[in-house]
């Protein structure tokens, strides 16, 4: 007596299922290995309102109100530990205002973001987003630069992300960074430095915040530079 068909396809169905259920369950397996485990927080317990000075070269802290910030909702909270808002006078130049956010666990899931997203979620217009290199004594710090408006006047912006030990010059290189890092097993820290001014003079308004931004890098102890720059 032949054999039925539905002798050999039950089989077949059965050892697909096995075959697939061990695929699952490796792949579980090796997500379960990978999970970052190891925490750095380069700021640790500090607060940025006692790291950084109120009186950075020959600018002083004036306000800390007038700045665009990230919006209050509850997943903002889950991303940011601390955000320092601070605007500094000198007496000569326009104001510069100064955004300074960390986060303490950066994963696939949770990433700071870049001033282009909240600035857009704020409802301006963005322009001119582009590398903007700073030479801070003998290394260069790879920056970006835009420009915001919300029809008003023209707010130049410079800013940077520190991504554990790297600084990534684009959204897509921050994610790269985080999910390399995380699959060796760390979550890193994360840092959000934007300086900016309010000039009709784009040129004059970049050249005023190099120079803050070199003042401020020269300002913080050495022991503490590594929070801001990699």
């Amino acid at each position: 007596m032949k054999p039925q068909l539905d002798e050999f396809v039950a089989p077949r169905i059965e050892r697909r299922k096995f075959m697939l259920g061990l695929l699952f369950c490796s792949a579980m397996a090796v997500a379960a290995w990978r999970q970052p485990y190891i925490k750095r927080d380069y700021l640790g317990s500090q607060k940025l309102d006692d790291l950084v000075p109120k009186t950075i070269g020959s600018w002083k802290y004036v306000t800390a109100s007038g700045l665009v910030v990230p919006p209050e909702d509850q997943f903002e909270k889950s991303i940011y530990a601390q955000i320092l808002t601070r605007v500094y006078d000198d007496g000569v130049h326009t104001p510069i205002m100064l955004l300074v956010a960390q986060s303490g666990s950066q994963t696939g899931f949770l990433q700071i973001h870049r001033p282009e997203t909240c600035y857009t979620a704020g409802g301006y217009q963005i322009s001119m987003l582009a590398p903007h290199p700073i030479q801070v004594g003998s290394k260069v710090l790879p920056a970006n630069r835009m420009d915001a408006t919300s029809g008003g006047p023209m707010e130049h912006v410079v800013y940077w992300t520190r991504i554990g030990d790297r600084i990534p010059g684009s959204w897509r290189a921050q994610k790269l960074a985080v999910a390399e890092q995380n699959f060796e097993g760390v979550i890193p820290d994360a840092i959000l430095i934007r300086v900016s001014t309010v000039n009709d003079d784009a040129e004059a308004a970049l050249g005023t915040i190099d120079s803050f931004v070199r003042a401020m890098l020269e300002s913080l102890p050495a022991s503490r530079q590594s929070v801001f720059v990699a």
